[in-house]
């Protein structure tokens, strides 16, 4: 597989457990050991071609007005880069990243309050709005224009719109449907959480938990075989059993967020350690330290069954779930260096 380099990928492809092998960080911080690979390839280049792109792109469709810098300091496109080892071709790690960037920019503007101001009480509103764009909604004549203005002036909606569209360039029908699919839910997760801030609730573990499983990165690691140039077919994507092992990743993947976001984030704001460290009234440290547990479970019981499933699937199938591994490894890697999570020191 293009951009393999240590044969882990395509362990997990053939059948068998992939080897654990602990990156070093590129920068920040040094101290989380997680059960994770190491990104299959890293090439500086590529990623800061396609920040660039994704930087032109956020201008173009008007979100993150004023704080482009941000963006570029974040590198998605590095993350894309990274997560996506099996194709070197920019415009295809931009649809990825475009996708993605909108994705984030939904819960930046409406949720979090990183670029607007959160209003909680509007959530479900401005959600059902654009998931208009994500699924489109087809009015009567008499009314569809009112919907068209109100889109065009959210800049959410519009680079959202924009990213499908682009997506739509080089994925099936399908694979697009998908993307569709996981927004839905991670938009019934976001909803959650706006209840939580609205009622001034601390969810109590098992229940963000359970939100993870909804708000993850499953809608970006969901286009893997679409960037990759090929198609799972629509059974064994949606086998249970595929269902379960592809979301116990995609879990693992946001508890990797909460543990290196923790440090720009609000001590008021959800996160798994901060929650255990209230449920079990231990120290923020401990806590760390139960949220590594549950993220090597995660990822100890998705190889194993990956492995499984690998062993009996298709080829695509196991190279789906190759690309799932590759993608652990490259996001773990962007989470350990973005300027995202670690801040100016770190550009």
């Amino acid at each position: 597989m293009p951009g393999g380099s240590d044969g882990q990928v395509e362990e997990i492809a053939e059948g068998r457990a992939a080897p654990h092998v602990e990156p070093r960080p590129r920068k920040g911080r040094q101290d989380l050991v997680l059960y994770c690979p190491p990104a299959l390839r890293d090439d500086p280049a590529l990623g800061e071609e396609v920040d660039r792109r994704l930087v032109a792109w956020a201008e173009e469709v008007g979100i993150y007005p004023g704080q482009l810098d941000k963006i570029r300091k974040a590198e998605f496109g590095r993350l894309m880069m990274l997560a996506h080892p099996e194709t070197d071709d920019p415009d295809r790690l931009l649809a990825a990243a475009k996708c993605g960037l909108s994705e984030w920019s939904v819960d930046d503007h409406y949720v979090d309050g990183e670029v607007e101001e959160a209003r909680p009480e509007l959530l479900g509103q401005r959600l059902a709005i654009a998931h208009s764009v994500i699924d489109q909604a087809n009015l009567p004549l008499r009314y569809a224009p009112q919907l068209e203005r109100v889109v065009r002036d959210d800049p959410v909606c519009v680079a959202l719109r924009s990213a499908i569209n682009n997506l739509s360039t080089m994925a099936t029908t399908s694979q697009v449907r998908r993307l569709r699919h996981e927004l839905g839910i991670m938009f019934v997760a976001y909803n959650q959480e706006a209840v939580w801030q609205a009622q001034g609730q601390r969810p109590p573990v098992w229940e963000f938990l359970m939100h993870r499983h909804e708000n993850s990165f499953v809608p970006c690691m969901v286009l893997i075989d679409a960037i990759a140039g090929y198609e799972l077919p629509y059974g064994e994507f949606a086998d249970p059993r595929v269902r379960r092992a592809f979301t116990l990743a995609g879990t693992a993947t946001v508890i990797v967020n909460d543990l290196y976001s923790m440090a720009k984030e609000d001590p008021g704001d959800f996160s798994l350690p901060r929650l255990i460290a209230t449920e079990e009234d231990c120290s923020l440290g401990e806590a760390v330290e139960r949220t590594v547990q549950i993220h090597d479970e995660l990822m100890h019981t998705f190889e194993a069954e990956a492995s499984a499933l690998a062993a009996a699937g298709s080829p695509e199938l196991r190279r789906f779930l190759a690309g799932t591994w590759a993608w652990l490894g490259g996001s773990r890697e962007w989470h350990s260096s973005s300027g995202r999570y670690h801040g100016t020191s770190n550009d």
